[in-house]
């Protein structure tokens, strides 16, 4: 079995539709895909209308968290979408998500970039603003060279001359919700330093003592050694691993199924779950 376990569609910030992505991963190959876009699950019908046969899908959510300062992102895969308090914080990450954007248009128009409101309100569409989308008016207008240039202390990374903090949940508070929710947690490319600024070691031994189930570690921003790294605090911490593309679509460069869940730890996971299960496909649209 090939299982992606961590992908985005235009619900947020990929290019591909929900039914685009359901269908580009049945092409890629891949038997498992999980949806998680940022803070939503808006995704969640298109997707599952359109499952192709031989593909199943895993409902899910990337969430937006901060712990002392530091920005993370935490994996959250088939939780009751229709729980209210965890619904209630996705509400407040995403309306938090525009005025957010603005103040980052602000901030470059300052420096002298020509980037107006109007060009990164188109790039978004439908989907939950964010800063790629910032990030992509960036490459639009020439000033980066891609979407990950723009992710630098120049532009928009985290503490960087752009930068806008957010409306963020605390991680602890993360992994409380989506439990009662009925889901399950994977801290997102624990160790991406190349993202900026993450949280030490023993920030994610303490996430395990309140119940956080695993760890990203196979992932296109992780090197060898730090794969190793968190492969032997997964088995210290008895927490899973779990590995994927994070597929943006066009907007991004890795691609489907460029890395992978091991099938036991995806049982594992639907195993644990119990607000959602997974959906197979039944053919979709034409």
């Amino acid at each position: 079995m090939r299982i992606d376990l961590h992908t985005h569609s235009t619900a947020s910030d990929g290019t591909d539709t929900p039914a685009e992505l359901v269908r580009n991963a049945a092409a890629a190959g891949l038997d498992v895909v999980a949806l998680t876009d940022h803070d939503t699950t808006r995704g969640y019908a298109e997707a599952i209308g359109a499952v192709p046969e031989g593909l199943t899908l895993v409902t899910g959510a990337e969430l937006s968290c901060r712990l002392d300062g530091v920005g993370l992102h935490m994996l959250a895969y088939l939780f009751d979408p229709e729980e209210p308090a965890l619904a209630t914080e996705r509400e407040l990450v995403r309306d938090d998500r525009v005025p957010r954007a603005r103040a980052m248009v602000g901030k470059l128009q300052l420096l002298g970039v020509p980037v107006t409101w109007v060009q990164v309100a188109r790039i978004a569409g439908d989907g939950s603003i964010g800063r790629p989308h910032v990030a992509e008016a960036l490459v639009e207008l020439g000033v980066v060279p891609d979407v990950s240039g723009a992710f630098t202390p120049e532009w928009l990374a985290n503490g960087g001359r752009a930068y806008v903090e957010k409306h963020e949940l605390d991680p602890f508070d993360a992994v409380r919700l989506v439990k009662a929710a009925g889901g399950v947690t994977v801290f997102a490319h624990p160790l991406a330093v190349k993202r900026g600024e993450v949280v030490p070691e023993a920030a994610i031994a303490r996430l395990a003592e309140a119940g956080l189930d695993g760890i990203e570690v196979d992932h296109m921003d992780h090197d060898e050694a730090t794969r190793a790294r968190l492969r032997g605090l997964a088995k210290e911490l008895g927490l899973l691993t779990t590995g994927s593309s994070d597929y943006h679509g066009s907007r991004k460069t890795c691609v489907l199924g460029e890395y992978t869940t091991d099938p036991e730890i995806y049982g594992e996971i639907t195993r644990r779950a119990t607000g959602a299960f997974p959906v197979p496909g039944t053919g979709g649209p034409a």
